[in-house]
């Protein structure tokens, strides 16, 4: 008995999802920068990835399919890189004003 290609491939991406979450869900708080910065970097691989697929492909759901990958990565990407530098900025020591700056701002 011979298994479908196409059900090796689901079943590849549902326990992908699945280790996938419960990795992510396991990590400490001070990990989530590092974390989204690997995303990011693997988001970017998805791209390059798309648009090979896309332009090797003849069918027009192929490319139309390739491209809306290509989009949802990018959305991805600088969804990310907004996120991660949010978090960044979290971290920066805020300045604290002496008496003699803040009256003067007043």
């Amino acid at each position: 008995m011979e298994v479908s290609h196409t059900l090796t491939n689901l079943i590849i991406f549902v326990l992908a999802i699945y280790v996938g979450y419960h990795v992510v869900w396991t990590v400490t708080p001070a990990l989530h920068t590092p974390l989204m910065a690997v995303t990011n970097a693997i988001s970017a691989i998805v791209i390059v990835g798309a648009m090979l697929a896309a332009a090797l492909t003849e069918t027009t759901l192929g490319k139309t399919m390739g491209v809306l990958a290509v989009a949802l990565a990018a959305v991805n990407v600088f969804g990310g890189f907004l996120v991660t530098r949010r978090m960044l900025e979290m971290f920066k020591k805020k300045d604290k004003k002496s008496p003699a700056t803040k009256g003067a701002a007043e």
